[in-house]
C-alpha cells in the first residue's frame, strides 16, 4: 500500500527547481534538428538569445523563439523576476515518441519511416 503519501509529496515540493521554466511537448521536429538551434543560445542572456533565435534560418528557431518568451513571461510574472538579470541556464530537446509509417518502395515492398517529435524546455536563471 502506498504510505508516507503526504510526506513524499511535501518532500518533492521542497525539493522542486524554483527557477522559471517552459516546456513544449509532442514538437513535429526531430531532437537532432533543435540541438542545433538550441546550442547556440545556451548560457547567453535572454535578448541576446532571442536575437539570435529570430535571424537563424531553421525551422526549429521560430518554436525555440516562442517557448523562450514563454520561459520570460513566466519569470516576470509568476517570480517577479527583472529581464535584465535572465539568462538561459539549461534548454535541452528530448526525445518523444516517434510516428511509424510507411513508404511504398519498388516491387511491391514497403520502407519504414519514423517521424520523430521532441519535447524541447528552456529553464531560465537571473545572475546575481
Amino acid at each position: 500500500m502506498a504510505t508516507r503519501i503526504r510526506q513524499k509529496a511535501q518532500e518533492r515540493k521542497t525539493g522542486a527547481d524554483k527557477r522559471p521554466r517552459a516546456i513544449a511537448k509532442y514538437i513535429r521536429i526531430s531532437p537532432r534538428k533543435f540541438k542545433v538551434v538550441i546550442d547556440l543560445i545556451r548560457g547567453k542572456q535572454v535578448d541576446q538569445a532571442l536575437a539570435i533565435l529570430m535571424y537563424t534560418p531553421k525551422a526549429a528557431a521560430p518554436i525555440v523563439l516562442k517557448l523562450l518568451n514563454s520561459a520570460i513571461a513566466n519569470a516576470e510574472n509568476n517570480l517577479e523576476l527583472s529581464r535584465d538579470e535572465l539568462y538561459v541556464a539549461e534548454v535541452y530537446a528530448n526525445a518523444g515518441p516517434t510516428l511509424k509509417r510507411y513508404v511504398a518502395r519498388s516491387r511491391g515492398s514497403a520502407s519504414p519511416m519514423l517521424k520523430r517529435t521532441s519535447h524541447i524546455t528552456v529553464v531560465l536563471d537571473s545572475k546575481k
